[in-house]
């Protein structure tokens, strides 16, 4: 009976159903890989337009025919732990996969089975499959059979189970190979909850996070547990999820904390669980949290400089910050330079659309030069304005009064905050080429960017100027988006300006290495997901002579913020003994 409950399920993923199967933490959700209408289905049932999904193949040799595999990730593929690793297509477009399964990616997140149920299910189909998360979107993966017949009810077409009971939820983690060694991405089955060790002993910490890519820590002795990912906490779903892990965690270790750590943010769901605690709490500056967990994951303890770029994160003066430099000292840090701010019209829903960063940018700009020469440059009312600094892709992106809406919005300075954010920075570029004006997934216009500059021969980067003046000093982006303008008007490829972008932003980080002359320069945050930037910096400043220290076992991303708060929250209980 169970044989055939197997061949049904190959049976069904053959004539193009999709296939919730229990695997180890939850389910998966199974389709045939090279089925376009199959993925559409499973696409559209899950309400996942977009964002690229995982493959699970047969065999390593059914990989290499699709995908180049280097010995790292060979090694990683075949590793206990068994992640899913990002891995370049062999040949560009059709390689016998979908497009939809990644569409206009040039990797593929690949893995190999890893249950028994897996490996009989896998031999029998021969193929690779779809094997993304079983789960609504935002919402944590099913484990359970009763659960998952009701949430999944609507994208399974067939359920194959077993008896085996899974205890707590664990997602597949996602490993990317950069400058020669792995990268986790997304930390879950096989990493999590593996501790990070530290030199110094502690009572027990818990770190309950951020908000986005939640994941919560505990600090006991000399050791650091850190949670399997949790995604982001926007349902009922996963709070209740979060919930869950801390005790889970604080069980498993029989651990009372006698410290919470949080984030600065007052609006974030676990924050407001840390308040709720009734423990002591140390509030982390997010980018802080950031940098420490780099640290603590390569064992270091002197100071440092620490760039820490990301979307979002809760600055201490009332900005947005995410375009980063602190001094890291013994006890605390100092931000010695960030990027030049600018507003993000609809705050929030910029994250969403690419194309308010971009105008958000151009306002900036354009009411300093008309601070600095009244009447040199007026900022466009209406998509046909023949004010050439802005005829670009991105104003086309707006109808008249949509446009109209924005620009009273930022010159009334209504729901426009100011960000230092790289991530923005980012996404504005990717408007102003006309490459994304509307993300379906967080960070999907940085991807594209970063996918647009890939294999491009360039090692020239844009001007750009650091008021050194200024404390803490701040590095100003517009020499940089006033040549991306002009390049554009020029027609040089948007290939080129990708390029030339992520060069520059390297260029920065040395830049401001040699300003504040600390050798050891620290590299997290989620911008340093991207392999070309954290490549390129990393081969620049080991050039300038400084030692570049990136994660490998951690996330750079929110991911790895618990880790952070932990250290940070060591740190503050050792000065106030001190």
């Amino acid at each position: 009976m169970r044989h055939e409950a197997l061949l049904a399920a190959a049976y069904a993923v053959r004539q193009g159903l999709v296939v919730a199967v229990k695997g180890l933490g939850g389910f998966h959700l199974m389709c045939d890989a090279r089925n376009g209408a199959s993925v559409g289905t499973l696409r559209k049932r899950k309400r996942r337009e977009e964002k690229p999904l995982a493959l699970m193949y047969p065999t390593l040799e059914a990989v290499k025919e699709h995908c180049d595999v280097s010995p790292i990730e060979d090694r990683l593929l075949m590793s206990p732990e068994c992640p899913i690793v990002l891995l370049r297509r062999r040949i560009a477009g059709d390689v016998g996969i979908a497009p939809s399964v990644a569409p206009g990616n040039p990797y593929l997140g690949v893995m190999l089975p890893y249950t028994p149920l897996h490996h009989l299910l896998m031999r029998e189909l021969g193929f690779p499959v779809v094997a993304t998360s079983g789960n609504l979107r935002e919402e944590p993966i099913c484990t359970d059979e009763r659960v998952a017949l009701e949430r999944l009810k609507g994208i399974a077409d067939l359920f194959l189970v077993h008896d085996r009971p899974i205890v707590r939820h664990v997602d597949d983690s996602i490993v990317r190979v950069i400058a020669g060694r792995e990268l986790v991405m997304r930390r879950a089955r096989g990493y999590a909850p593996l501790p990070v060790p530290i030199k110094s002993t502690t009572k027990p910490i818990l770190a309950v996070g951020g908000h986005l890519k939640n994941a919560v820590a505990l600090g006991i002795g000399r050791d650091i547990f850190i949670s399997q990912h949790l995604g982001d906490l926007e349902t009922a779903q996963s709070y209740e999820a979060f919930e869950k892990t801390i005790d889970s965690l604080e069980n498993l270790y029989a651990a009372k904390p006698a410290t919470t750590a949080c984030d600065r943010h007052p609006e974030y769901l676990s924050t407001k669980y840390a308040e709720k605690t009734g423990i002591p709490i140390v509030r982390v500056q997010h980018h802080y949290a950031h940098i420490l967990s780099c640290m603590a994951e390569n064992e270091l303890e002197d100071s440092s400089l620490g760039v820490s770029w990301d979307g979002t994160g809760y600055g201490l003066d009332g900005t947005v910050w995410g375009g980063e430099f602190l001094r890291i000292t013994d006890r605390s840090f100092e931000r010695v330079a960030h990027f030049r701010t600018f507003p993000l019209p609809g705050g929030e829903q910029a994250i969403k659309e690419p194309r308010r960063s971009a105008l958000g940018l151009w306002f900036e700009m354009s009411a300093k030069m008309r601070s600095e020469s009244p009447g040199a440059m007026s900022f466009p009312r209406k998509r046909e304005s023949s004010s050439g600094s802005f005829d670009v892709e991105s104003l086309k992106a707006y109808s008249d009064l949509e446009l109209k809406n924005l620009l009273t919005m930022l010159e009334k300075g209504v729901n426009s905050p100011r960000t230092s954010s790289a991530g923005r920075l980012f996404d504005a570029v990717a408007s102003l080429v006309g490459l994304r004006h509307r993300n379906a997934f967080e960070g999907q216009a940085a991807m594209d960017l970063e996918f647009l500059a890939d294999g491009v021969e360039n090692d020239e980067y844009y001007p750009y100027n650091i008021d050194q003046h200024a404390t803490p000093h701040v590095v100003d982006w517009q020499p940089m988006v006033s040549r991306i303008l002009e390049d554009l008007r020029n027609g040089v490829s948007s290939g080129l300006i990708a390029a030339k972008f992520h060069v520059t932003l390297s260029e920065i980080i040395v830049t401001v290495a040699k300003i504040i002359g600390e050798e050891r320069v620290i590299l997290s945050g989620g911008c340093f997901q991207n392999k070309l930037l954290t490549e390129i910096a990393i081969t620049r400043l080991r050039a300038a002579g400084f030692r570049p220290y990136w994660h490998q076992r951690v996330p750079p991303n929110d991911g790895g913020i618990a880790l952070g708060q932990v250290v940070a929250a060591l740190r503050a209980n050792r000065s106030s003994t001190d």
